[in-house]
């Protein structure tokens, strides 16, 4: 059964469990699903911890757009705020500095702020010429991104949070028709040969017409000689969020300030399908493994699984604050089966001691 099926039957089973009362099919794209919730119900799909923080962070100026898909029990963006953004108090930040310290760089010393649909204070969405959106919505807003000190200064570890989608979607600009009254792309082709779109992105690459400056940023980091091994632009198909977050993570990282700047992809270790996502249709077998090849070191490009980082916690927690989230992610996500050592069959926290 694909991995998408096996959450929706898994999210089913959850929701009659811990919703019996909730079982009215809700409504998404024209139909009605199980794996749905009622709209007004989107907050039922949070973690009760915080039901109340993240509506009024959201609401708080800068308003957040909160994803339209947020009562859907497979939502990446409920996975996102679930898993990452109760950890935004000064114990949960200290936890995540010591995992991002594994998993992105020895240099960080700590997390000082978390966000979701970040936004750099100073580093405007009008730097990647995107100028009609807001948080959420429109503009290039990573998932969570943890603001850092590190050894040498300041920094920013930009997120993109998955769960059961397949791939990072398409280039807006590579279609031939599109839903916001931009002028269609005349010359889809144009896509298909990298070479001549790193060589000349103002006439080989739509997005140029749309005033996006996203090459401005990837052109002089890009290395010619991947230009070879890719069959097309590594946007046009299923890798439109990671050239963009890309884009962003170097336009922060060109403030001369900013001594660490990562791009990131948080992921189910169950869709391993993700990061194989552009072999066929690009040329990039593995995303973890090549997408850091194409566009240099001065921004750091990992991937790190959601089991590692509940695992984490789980065997981190001495004091055993985080019971209650382990245990509810664990049991809600099915991620205790699958999380591998720090987890318990039922959700609690397994110390070595235990195993």
């Amino acid at each position: 059964m694909p991995f998408d099926d096996q959450m929706k039957k898994a999210q089913i089973a959850w929701r009659h469990s811990a919703l019996p009362d909730n079982l009215t099919p809700g409504p998404q794209n024209g139909g009605h699903y199980d794996h749905v919730l009622p709209r007004q119900d989107w907050k039922l799909n949070l973690w009760p911890g915080i039901v109340r923080d993240l509506p009024v962070y959201l609401d708080s100026p800068p308003r957040i757009q909160r994803h339209t898909g947020c009562h859907n029990l497979c939502s990446s963006w409920i996975v996102c705020a679930n898993l990452y953004f109760p950890f935004r108090s000064l114990a949960g930040r200290q936890m995540l500095a010591a995992f991002l310290r594994d998993k992105i760089s020895s240099d960080i010393v700590s997390v000082t702020n978390v966000e979701l649909e970040y936004e750099h204070p100073q580093v405007r969405p009008s730097a990647l010429g995107e100028k009609d959106g807001h948080r959420g919505s429109g503009q290039t807003s990573p998932d969570v991104a943890s603001e850092i000190s590190t050894r040498s200064g300041s920094g920013v570890i930009l997120v993109e949070c998955k769960f059961t989608e397949h791939n990072f979607y398409s280039c807006s600009g590579h279609k031939k028709k599109d839903q916001r009254g931009r002028p269609p792309n005349p010359d889809p082709s144009r896509c298909e040969d990298y070479g001549r779109v790193l060589e000349n992105p103002d006439r080989q690459c739509h997005l140029a017409s749309w005033k996006r400056r996203y090459w401005d940023y990837l052109r002089p980091a890009s290395c010619q000689a991947m230009t070879k091994e890719l069959s097309r632009c590594p946007a046009t198909i299923g890798g439109y969020q990671l050239l963009r977050q890309h884009a962003l993570a170097l336009a922060i990282a060109a403030r001369d300030k900013e001594a660490l700047v990562a791009s990131a992809v948080a992921y189910d270790g169950r869709n391993p399908r993700l990061m194989r996502c552009m072999a066929r249709s690009t040329g990039l077998k593995d995303i973890a493994t090549d997408w850091p090849r194409l566009f240099g070191d001065r921004v750091v490009f990992k991937t790190f699984t959601h089991q590692s980082w509940v695992a984490w916690v789980a065997e981190h927690d001495s004091s055993a604050d985080w019971s209650d989230w382990v245990r509810y992610v664990s049991r809600r996500y099915e991620f205790a089966e699958h999380a591998g050592a720090g987890v318990a069959p039922d959700g609690r926290p397994q110390t070595a001691a235990h195993r």
